[in-house]
């Protein structure tokens, strides 16, 4: 055999070089590189969305600094995305852990706490909507249980963010219960075979054998939950618009109010930019910090 039919044989039977990834690199230049670079490109320019863009530097980026509005969005989707890990986190982890278990009692639950996953964000605003609604809605009820005697949760500026972080808690937490309910039940039963004779109850076999498990899982939701949090948008704006006042206007409302509201998409564009940059390098942190890029099995030698 020549070399160069080896090299053919190589080629063909394990290393097909750059015409394999080819189509995914196309998929992604096309549907993600190039809208980014457009993106970048009108964040310094003048465009209304009618007619063509003007060059104007870094006007756009100036302004940010100047735009108060701006940093109390970039406030308020900081404090989101903590709040939407730690509650997320908090509830979905024991919960998936619970649901991983036997039982027909578990499966029935299982199947109502997906039910979010089954529904669009529009359809989970206008539904929470109605039900906040304080003249005719639940919460026109539960107001005075809690403490709001006049029910309006959305209305007021004091409540409105953390009514909007309660849907969109709500709303993703089943897809990360999901994750882990899927991880729980990978874990070697023989594993807690191990952690039972050693004489360890349920809650010392949860710390020491479970929670070590997903360690991987708990990253990858965790990833998923801090940068999917940049992008919340469609359920912030049917359920509050933003409002009153301010007190709901994340960094991504605000860049769609300023672009399809104001006709500023340059403003907009750079503020889009804000959000590609933080999010990638919040998810090149979190990787680098937790090893994520440096994962094995946690069930070798078994």
């Amino acid at each position: 055999m020549t070399a160069k039919s080896t090299r053919a044989a190589g080629v063909e039977a394990g290393r097909p070089g750059i015409a394999w990834a080819a189509p995914a690199l196309l998929f992604f230049g096309f549907f993600a590189l190039v809208p980014m670079l457009a993106v970048v490109y009108l964040s310094f320019t003048s465009y209304d969305g009618l007619n063509p863009p003007q060059w104007v530097g870094l006007q756009n980026w100036l302004a940010l600094a100047g735009d108060s509005v701006f940093l109390d969005s970039l406030r308020l989707s900081g404090t989101l995305t903590v709040l939407s890990w730690a509650v997320q986190t908090a509830i979905a982890l024991p919960l998936g852990v619970y649901l991983a278990g036997p039982g027909r009692s578990r499966a029935v639950l299982a199947a109502i706490f997906f039910v979010p996953l089954l529904m669009s964000g529009a359809a989970i605003a206008v539904l929470w909507r109605t039900l906040f609604d304080p003249n005719f809605g639940l919460a026109s009820v539960l107001g005075p249980l809690v403490g709001v005697d006049d029910g309006n949760f959305i209305g007021d500026e004091s409540l409105a963010f953390y009514s909007a972080l309660f849907v969109i808690s709500w709303q993703f937490m089943p897809f990360h219960t999901l994750l882990y309910q899927a991880a729980t039940r990978a874990i070697p039963e023989s594993l807690y075979e191990a952690a039972t004779l050693d004489g360890a109850n349920r809650w010392r076999q949860f710390r020491s054998v479970t929670v070590p498990q997903l360690r991987d899982t708990i990253i990858t939701s965790s990833v998923l939950m801090i940068v999917g949090s940049l992008t919340y948008f469609e359920v912030v704006l049917i359920l509050t618009g933003g409002g009153p006042g301010t007190a709901t206007r994340i960094l991504p409302l605000h860049m769609y109010l300023e672009g399809f509201r104001s006709f500023q998409m340059g403003y907009a564009s750079a503020l889009a930019v804000v959000l590609l940059v933080i999010g990638t390098v919040l998810s090149l942190v979190i990787t680098r910090v937790t090893g994520y890029r440096r994962m094995t099995s946690q069930r070798e030698g078994m």
